[in-house]
């Protein structure tokens, strides 16, 4: 084989290559609609929320107490199962 025919079949090869995948600004396309649309998203779930929030804000203050109570019992439960692993066996003489 020529050194001709080596680069005419490279050349092709990364030729096929290339148009078989998709370019980096498609690439960057798809990536920014993709952001687009999650932060969309996000900002119609904050607007609901703050909504939410506007009509019922005893529900809401229920909702964010309910929240501190559990994170703090279950901060209690984390420090008294570490506590007791922490206590020394008791001998039996």
């Amino acid at each position: 084989m020529s050194d001709e025919t080596i680069q005419d079949a490279i050349k092709t090869a990364g030729d096929d290559l290339a148009a078989a995948l998709p370019s980096i600004a498609d690439a960057k396309a798809e990536a920014k609609s993709f952001l687009e649309r999650a932060q969309e998203a996000i900002e119609d779930a904050v607007e609901s929320t703050v909504e939410a929030v506007k009509e019922n804000p005893l529900a809401a203050a229920a909702i964010a107490g309910g929240v501190v109570v559990a994170a703090a019992g279950a901060a209690y439960g984390v420090s008294k199962l570490l506590d007791d692993g922490d206590k020394p066996a008791a001998d039996s003489k």
